[in-house]
């Protein structure tokens, strides 16, 4: 292969592992912090694609506004979803075991909920628009702008809120939580209102993922669940609780399915994952990329 192929190849990943990296923080924010495993994580991913869609479709509104637009849509709806659903079972279940297994089902029946919601007001047809697709030339490899966006997006967001969870008073609160909930509680840090903002975050984070993937790839319905799965994926390879090693998964799991199917075939882009998936789980069940 040429340097230019081999180039195309691993922005291909790159760009893949961005999105991956994006959605996982968001649900690794919320299982870390709060231990609620949020399988329909990937719908309000979905929704924020659909919400996107619409708005320049119908309102001829430029898809990078709606990168804001979509987190604070997706952040309040996150706000409300906490407030009539998590809040009552964290107050409802005796013990955290009991609390994880309820939010579980719970989300799959978010998960079900959405995801036919959506079918019923945007229909099952594949959509999709044309924006910044012109071709761009980097090193003789080419890519479409509108994927290079997506990637330094992708990246710039995931590393502001890396650095905000790290150089903020709040961030240095969700943190402590993280690694001390009993502790982070008696040294006066206030779970009440730190938990559904957190988890507005998480499902803002995911919009902001189906709105920079609207831009560049068709979109349905049905979307969603396969990034949930993947955000899983990437949050064990990079470790529970840890945004950087979210990141750094995210990006790795891109650009080793992109080597991958290269050469192997793209109908063996699951069996991939899923294998480093149980991989990691036997033999580094902590992450990669978290020390021992």
């Amino acid at each position: 292969m040429s340097f230019g192929s081999w180039l195309e190849l691993i922005a291909s990943g790159l760009i893949t592992g961005g999105v991956y990296a994006l959605v996982a923080l968001g649900l690794n924010l919320q299982y870390g912090l709060m231990r609620i495993l949020n399988i329909a994580h990937g719908e309000f991913l979905m929704v924020g694609a659909f919400i996107t869609y619409t708005a320049h479709v119908t309102l001829g509104i430029n898809p990078l506004l709606m990168v804001p637009i979509s987190f604070f849509l997706l952040m309040g709806l996150g706000l409300v979803v906490h407030r009539l659903v998590f809040r009552r079972l964290t107050r409802t279940s005796p013990t955290l075991d009991i609390f994880e297994a309820r939010g579980l089902m719970v989300s799959f029946g978010l998960m079900f909920l959405v995801q036919n919601f959506a079918q019923t007001l945007w229909g099952g047809d594949l959509r999709g628009y044309d924006f910044m697709a012109d071709p761009v030339a980097i090193g003789g490899a080419q890519f479409s702008a509108n994927k290079l966006l997506l990637l330094f997006l992708a990246l710039a967001i995931s590393v502001a809120l890396i650095v905000g969870l790290n150089k903020t008073l709040y961030g240095k609160g969700v943190r402590a939580l993280m690694q001390s909930p009993t502790g982070a509680q008696l040294m006066g840090i206030d779970t009440e209102r730190l938990h559904p903002l957190m988890f507005g975050v998480g499902l803002g984070l995911s919009g902001v993922a189906g709105c920079l993937l609207s831009m560049t790839y068709t979109i349905s319905p049905s979307m969603g669940e396969p990034y949930t799965v993947t955000a899983l994926i990437v949050i064990t390879l990079g470790g529970f609780g840890s945004m950087a090693g979210a990141l750094a998964g995210g990006l790795a799991l891109g650009v080793i399915e992109a080597v991958g199917m290269h050469y192997t075939s793209p109908s063996l882009k699951s069996l991939l994952s899923y294998g480093i998936f149980i991989g990691v789980l036997l033999w580094r069940p902590n992450g990669l990329f978290v020390r021992k």
